[in-house]
């Protein structure tokens, strides 16, 4: 994978990263340095108790312009946030924190649920999650190629 000459991993504007603690094989991703925080398309969010604890349910699109395929995800709610969008709107949004895999990165960050179906994109990667970890080049795409199956497997929890 693409790195730097400090050995720092390059992510172009938009990147495929894998979601496995939610069985999400690939989204693509829109790498954004202007959002503090990262969002992951959710169309219903629906949220419970287990074990003591407020879990939440929510069901994505992660294919761009597709419906049609439908994943149900589970986990656990870290907090509930008031985030403004890039116009200006405020919403409280339920925060979950989960694995990503990126190239061969695999790091822990917060993502906000928010329904995507008018963006772009299913998933915004905000400078939080990228923060000391990555460099962006504006110009390029697709620099950390998309997540490998057979290591997806790898970090999947039981």
């Amino acid at each position: 994978m693409p790195t730097d000459m400090t050995n720092t991993p390059i992510l172009g504007w938009r990147e495929w990263i894998a979601l496995p603690e939610l069985n999400i094989e690939r989204v693509k991703a829109k790498i954004d340095t202007g959002a503090r925080s990262s969002a992951l398309h959710a169309f219903i969010i629906d949220p419970y108790q287990r074990g003591g604890q407020s879990w939440v349910m929510f069901a994505i699109h992660p294919l761009q312009k597709n419906s049609d395929v439908i994943l149900e995800c589970h986990a656990q709610v870290k907090d509930r946030r008031l985030v403004s969008d890039s116009g200006g709107h405020k919403q409280r949004r339920y925060v979950i924190e989960t694995l990503l895999l990126l190239g061969n990165n695999v790091f822990s960050a917060e993502m906000t649920l928010t329904n995507r179906d008018s963006m772009r994109f299913r998933m915004l990667l905000g400078r939080t999650a990228m923060e000391k970890r990555f460099v962006i080049d504006p110009s390029a795409s697709y620099m950390q190629g998309k997540p490998d199956g057979s290591i997806f497997t790898n970090y999947t929890k039981n």
